[in-house]
């Protein structure tokens, strides 16, 4: 690349523009806009995320002082604070919702091939959830509690690559399990949930889409068991049977038969168990599948973070929703980065490295050669003991 143009414009060169029109196009997004297009407002976004900028005068302040270098990167308009605070209330939040998502398909090719670290070679996900706070006086169409405001990020994770396939934007009150209801589910993938999703009768549905589920039993669900497999009880394994649901509501919702794995910590000695309707799959192999479904928790305390999603630039639904859809775009934008220049280095230190070579006249492909990170490396010590066995390798 030419190494008269900065680090942010070769960035932005990663962007799909054509893509990026389609969705303006969809939504009307530039129709009259005189000043700011939607482009613009997504790169001057775009430039906030990767600086942590914190406020919209911040944003103004920053972009005014780089001068005639924000030209070469896209941004023609002069960087005005309530320009920008009108495309964030006006514009449709759905184009950026559906430039992410084209985003997340160019990721989803990038990282088809990507080692899970499991004997799997079907498609793996990770289902759940987060609830970003808010304040109710400032955001009072996003009521969750009577003193309370939050809205929820609905997140499906692929596996392979730790990035979101599948992102809902909902208020605080809808319920996790809700979210089953809108998802179209792949077939021969694995689906791992916490025992908040569990329901028989959407369970039920995934099945007979040929999908598989991975969750954790509650203490209150009836069992009877057809019949057990052998285990090797020295990996932490205790039974593996095959088993029907003898509750009557239950029995209806999923008459077919279910797969329970019991697992038991030998560090620990807490126990779990397991339930899923693959009976292929090896059972030390579902235990690991659920232990990987923890990076979905990582990749919402990553996001949390760094990137600005906790703290608002506008009040509106409309501006939450563009700054988080923005956000996410973000987010799989370094992870497309990542894999198309074969960097070793994790995301959040490309992160870094952006943040304060955004504007050098530097090539890309010397940035992270001359910011010699260490590489990524799986952050096993610093998860929580939820199960004792999350923690173990």
């Amino acid at each position: 690349m030419n190494a008269g143009r900065t680090v942010f414009a070769q960035v932005v060169d990663e962007l799909p523009r054509h893509e990026f029109a389609k969705c303006v196009e969809r939504y009307q997004g530039d129709f009259h806009v005189r000043a700011m297009s939607c482009y613009e407002q997504y790169l001057m976004m775009a430039f906030a995320q990767l600086t942590y900028r914190e406020s919209l005068r911040d944003i103004e302040t920053c972009l005014r002082a780089l001068g005639p270098k924000l030209y070469h990167s896209g941004i023609r308009s002069r960087p005005a604070r309530s320009t920008l605070a009108d495309a964030n209330e006006k514009r449709d939040w759905r184009i950026f919702s559906d430039f992410a998502h084209v985003l997340i398909r160019q990721a989803a090719e990038l990282y088809g091939d990507e080692d899970l670290g499991i004997e799997l070679r079907d498609a793996a996900y990770a289902l759940d959830s987060t609830t970003i706070d808010l304040c109710l006086s400032l955001f009072p169409w996003a009521k969750f509690r009577r003193t309370k405001a939050a809205i929820k990020l609905h997140t499906l994770l692929a596996l392979r690559g730790n990035y979101p396939t599948v992102i809902l934007l909902t208020s605080g009150k809808v319920h996790d399990v809700n979210i089953l209801d809108e998802l179209t589910f792949e077939a021969g993938a694995f689906y791992i949930m916490d025992r908040g999703y569990l329901d028989f009768a959407r369970l039920h549905r995934m099945h007979d889409d040929r999908a598989f589920f991975v969750t954790r039993a509650k203490k209150n669900s009836r069992f009877q068991r057809r019949y057990s497999r052998p285990v090797d009880k020295s990996t932490g394994l205790h039974f593996d049977q095959t088993v029907v649901l003898v509750g009557f509501y239950s029995h209806q919702q999923y008459p077919d038969p279910l797969r329970r794995i019991g697992f038991r910590d030998l560090q620990t000695g807490k126990a779990l168990v397991f339930l899923t309707n693959n009976f292929r799959v090896p059972a030390l192999t579902i235990t690991q599948l659920y232990k990987a479904r923890w990076q979905v928790e990582l990749f919402f305390k990553w996001i949390k973070q760094h990137l600005r999603i906790k703290a608002f630039y506008g009040t509106s639904e409309n501006a939450v929703r563009v700054q988080v859809w923005i956000a996410i775009s973000v987010y799989v934008l370094v992870a497309i980065l990542r894999k198309r220049l074969r960097l070793p280095h994790s995301p959040y230190a490309i992160l870094q490295i952006l943040s304060v070579t955004l504007f050098e006249k530097t090539p890309l492909s010397c940035v992270f050669v001359q910011h010699p990170f260490p590489a990524q490396t799986p952050d096993v010590e610093n998860q929580p003991c939820l199960p004792g066995f999350l923690t173990g390798q």
